[in-house]
């Protein structure tokens, strides 16, 4: 511990052979290897295209989530999304405009959502939001928040075409979803209706 007025006592290196400089440099690089790793897992769990969670990821954080509002009887509310008309978007305009269709989506649901929110793209034109702490919501007020935002984004940008949305709901239930891949995999079944 540091005492003011107090010299420091050095310790001796490890390896009597090795310098205090040396150690030093031995610690910064064994810090860069750990701080690459955790790069490397960060990514891993990252959609590169749009900056969200990937569906590794997504899954990971919403597990945890889902624990925290177990264990605090807290209700917790996954809404699903489906770009409309995406892969027309990708057929007349090419696939540099779905990939950007898909950042503004993925730029829209960022700004709209609250921090503890956890958001995701699935996979292709898919994405989630898992609610902690929010029950069954009236989802047409989202609706209409999230479309007058890109309302607004498609006005600036002037494409060809309007990114347009649909959105479902599942209300996370304990006793049916014993966990994230069960909610999922409902949220799914109900998209595909």
């Amino acid at each position: 511990m540091l005492i003011p007025g107090k010299p420091v006592r050095h310790r001796p290196c490890a390896d009597p052979m090795r310098t205090p400089l040396q150690e030093r440099e031995l610690l910064r690089e064994l810090a860069r290897k750990a701080e690459q790793a955790l790069m490397g897992v960060q990514m891993s769990n990252m959609d590169e295209l749009t900056l969200l969670s990937n569906r590794h990821g997504f899954t990971a954080l919403a597990q945890l989530g889902l624990n925290a509002c177990r264990q605090m009887g807290l209700p917790a509310t996954l809404l699903f999304f489906d770009l409309d008309e995406f892969k027309q978007i990708n057929y007349l305009y090419g696939r540099a405009e779905g990939d950007s269709a898909l950042k503004t989506f993925a730029d829209v649901l960022r700004i709209a959502f609250r921090e503890n929110d956890v958001i995701g793209r699935l996979g292709d034109d898919e994405f989630v939001a898992l609610l902690t702490g929010s029950g069954w919501v009236d989802i047409a007020p989202i609706k209409a928040r999230l479309e007058e935002m890109l309302d607004e984004r498609n006005a600036t940008v002037h494409r060809g075409y309007d990114i347009r949305f649909s959105i479902g709901q599942i209300e996370y239930d304990a006793n049916l979803h014993h966990d994230v891949e069960e909610l999922l995999a409902e949220a799914e079944r109900a998209l595909h209706r």
